[in-house]
């Protein structure tokens, strides 16, 4: 019993075992990355190819929406001062 080896309290632990295991879980880790980083490619690439097809650029509808935003903003603010009036 030479690949055993006594830990805590009479424990004994098969080394090669033990370093098999090891082996396999770093062998899994590398092969779970390498899947997660094809998902994030074919997302990002289905992303960016749904960006391309927009009529309106993302950018574009932003800065619409911010000008109507400020637009409404300003009118609410002068239909208060016209109700309540100057705040001289």
């Amino acid at each position: 019993m030479a690949t055993n080896q006594k830990i805590l309290n009479g424990l004994q632990v098969n080394r090669s075992l033990l370093a098999g295991g090891v082996v396999l879980t770093g062998i899994g880790s590398v092969l779970g990355a390498a899947g997660a980083a094809l998902v994030c490619a074919a997302l990002f690439t289905a992303g960016r190819d749904w960006v391309r097809s927009m009529e309106t650029p993302p950018g574009a509808l932003a800065q619409r929406a911010l000008h109507e935003a400020k637009v409404a903003s300003s009118a609410g603010w002068e239909a208060w001062r016209a109700e309540h009036g100057s705040p001289n």
